[in-house]
């Protein structure tokens, strides 16, 4: 019960913030970034729930192979197109803002650092395991 009101208080948020864009005009750009800001982190967190009920799910689970795509889906490929969708709103605002020549580039560069490291979990991982010493099964899903 306690989860549930902490998962209803972390709701309060993004009504909040909505409804300051709407009540407080003179702020409204603030308070969507506000939102835009938290509805990021919270999907951040969402993420990292996937992340976590991966490494905690028992080796011995069947099914739990099957479903590690799904999980590596709904938490890092979101990642991934937040940060193309970003760089894709930064090239027009470049324009428009007149930035410096060298902005576009460093942000394209940094995007693609960014996306192919989240992108890199989806390869096979190779263990330095001590020969002769049994991987947990927790750890063995992953490799």
């Amino acid at each position: 019960m306690v989860v549930a009101w902490l998962s209803y208080a972390g709701a309060l948020p993004f009504v909040a913030t909505a409804l300051a864009v709407r009540v407080d005009p003179a702020q409204a750009s603030l308070w969507a970034f506000a939102l835009l800001a938290y509805g990021a982190v919270i999907v951040s967190f969402v993420g990292a729930l996937h992340w976590g009920i991966a490494m905690t799910a028992s080796g011995s689970d069947k099914g739990f192979a099957q479903r590690l795509p799904v999980l590596y889906a709904w938490s890092v490929v979101p990642s991934v197109l937040a940060f193309v969708a970003h760089y894709s709103l930064d090239r027009p605002l470049a324009t428009a803002m007149n930035l410096p020549s060298w902005y576009l580039p460093l942000r394209l560069r940094l995007t693609l650092v960014a996306c192919l490291s989240l992108l890199s979990l989806s390869l096979p991982l190779q263990t330095a395991a001590t020969p002769g010493v049994p991987v947990p099964p927790s750890e063995a899903a992953w490799m």
